[in-house]
């Protein structure tokens, strides 16, 4: 199982359009991806999951991938979070 944090610099959060990319992403791989702020743990594989959590700027998540495939995803997601959110 592969854990990376991240910090949503964004100030209008994980707001639909991330959160549809992101969601895009994890299919995209056999692992299971979850994603967890605070207490709240969901799978990343239902953009309503993403969205219900609320994830505001400066918030801290949690991404937990484990499966096969889970250090191919790990690298997608840290790329997504590091390069891709820029473009929102």
């Amino acid at each position: 199982m592969i854990i990376k944090e991240y910090t949503i610099l964004a100030q209008e959060g994980m707001h639909a359009r991330p959160a549809t990319a992101l969601v895009k992403l994890a299919r995209g791989f056999v692992s299971k991806v979850l994603v967890r702020k605070g207490e709240k743990e969901v799978k990343l594989s239902s953009l309503l999951n993403v969205l219900s959590m609320g994830v505001q700027g400066g918030d801290t998540i949690t991404v937990m991938i484990d499966g096969e495939d889970e250090g191919k995803a790990a690298e997608a997601i840290d790329a997504f979070f590091h390069e891709g959110l820029k473009d929102w």
